[in-house]
C-alpha cells in the first residue's frame, strides 16, 4: 500500500479581498465562488436578528490566519 503525501487544506484569509479576505478564503476552501458566498453571507446577516454576522466576520479576522 503506497501512501500519498498530499498537502493538507488549510483555512486561511485570502487575497482576493474586499474587506478583510475572511469569505473568500472560506469560498476558496469549501471549492465555490467567493461573490456568491458575500452575497448569501450579507443577505443572512441582515435577515437575523441583531447583525451577528459583523460579530462572526470580526472574530474569524482575527483567528484565521492571511494566506503567504
Amino acid at each position: 500500500m503506497e501512501i500519498i503525501n498530499a498537502p493538507k487544506k488549510r483555512l486561511t484569509r485570502s487575497r482576493n479581498k474586499i474587506i478583510a479576505g475572511v469569505l473568500a478564503g472560506f469560498a476558496e476552501y469549501f471549492n465555490i465562488d467567493p461573490t456568491l458566498l458575500r452575497v448569501i453571507y450579507v443577505v443572512v446577516s441582515i435577515l437575523s436578528a441583531g447583525f451577528p454576522g459583523l460579530l462572526i466576520y470580526l472574530i474569524c479576522w482575527v483567528l484565521i490566519p492571511q494566506q503567504y
